[in-house]
């Protein structure tokens, strides 16, 4: 049987860490990629389903998809980045 790998499209939250003056400062620094990613501090919230592959480039993977009672967009796969067999 074959493996696949699927990267699927999320939603997350990161916690992050910085010294500023204020909540305005602290914002600017981490846009500015000064602020330090908490471990542990990711956290799921949902999938995006409001992007995902288009169906006119994998025709045949939504129209198996929908035969199968599947979630499809008319023009894109909920929620998928990319799908790719490794072996």
């Amino acid at each position: 049987m074959p493996t696949f790998e699927i990267e699927q499209y999320e939603i997350h939250t990161q916690l992050y860490r910085v010294e500023a003056d204020g909540e305005v400062e602290a914002v600017k620094r981490l846009f500015d990629g000064q602020a330090i990613a908490e471990d542990n501090g990711l956290e799921f919230i949902e999938v995006a389903e409001d992007v995902g592959l288009p169906v006119e480039e994998y025709r045949e993977l939504a129209d198996e998809s929908r035969r199968l009672s599947e979630s499809v967009e008319e023009d894109f796969l909920p929620s998928i980045r990319w799908i790719e067999q490794v072996n």
